[in-house]
């Protein structure tokens, strides 16, 4: 399963600050009609993820009825994002 979508960038300030994208409502529905086959266990799904000409693997986390995309430092400092910044993601939901 293929997804294009845009978000902003959002920061949880945990036991260390992590940055993620909220995937929109629509595509997270998309993805809970395939959770069952692609999640590996604790609901999460993983992906294959690209900024711009970033790629990355990642899981996306449950969260409040649709996902969160986690972004990389390895991934986000480069591109130069920060909190509150809208981004373009092309994702693959790997099954």
């Amino acid at each position: 399963m293929e997804l294009a979508f845009t978000g902003r960038v959002i920061e949880w300030r945990g036991p260390a600050p992590y940055y993620f994208v909220p995937v929109p409502d629509q595509e997270s529905a998309d993805i809970r009609e395939v959770a069952a086959l692609a999640s590996y266990g604790w609901g999460v799904i993983p992906v294959e993820a690209r900024i711009g000409e970033r790629a990355f693997a990642t899981s996306l986390f449950p969260k409040d009825g649709g996902y969160l995309l986690p972004l990389k430092n390895a991934v986000r400092v480069p591109s130069g994002l920060s909190a509150g910044d809208d981004v373009a993601i092309r994702m693959t939901v790997r099954l």
